[in-house]
């Protein structure tokens, strides 16, 4: 790569700048809400979900507390402009919230096996509210 050419995390493709020019990125304003943070907490578990198989659910392992706890997601909401609330039940089903600023989120997303045998597992399901929006239409 060319000293004046630099790959922008906002576009897959080298821009070209002229000699002397410094590159510009573009912030989107509301990228460190929780909104945005939740979202992408949602696609990323999402995600995890589709690789599970039949015997487990999502499970959520704390990295921030210095003790082993373990609980199984149900839930995720926020409060703008920097809470995330995860919703869950600890692995002796007591239920648990667990209240964590954006830049303090750390945690660890394994398969956990399903709290009822005699059942499916529970999936979590997630929508953005935009899909609900549309599916209203």
């Amino acid at each position: 790569m060319a000293v004046n050419e630099y790959s922008l995390p906002t576009s897959p493709q080298a821009v070209k700048l002229k000699d002397n020019e410094l590159p510009v990125f573009e912030v989107q304003p509301d990228q460190n809400l929780a909104s945005e943070f939740h979202k992408r907490l949602i696609q990323m578990i999402t995600e995890f979900e589709l690789a599970l198989d039949e015997q487990h659910e999502v499970g959520m392992r704390l990295v921030s507390f210095g003790q082993n706890v373990t609980l199984r997601v149900e839930g995720i909401g926020y409060y703008n402009p920097s809470l995330i609330r995860f919703f869950g039940t600890t692995e002796t089903g007591a239920p648990v919230e667990l209240i964590q600023h954006v830049t303090q989120i750390s945690f660890l997303l394994m398969a956990v096996k399903k709290a009822d045998p005699a059942n499916p597992p529970k999936r979590i399901g997630f929508k953005a509210p935009e899909e609900d929006e549309k599916e209203d239409v």
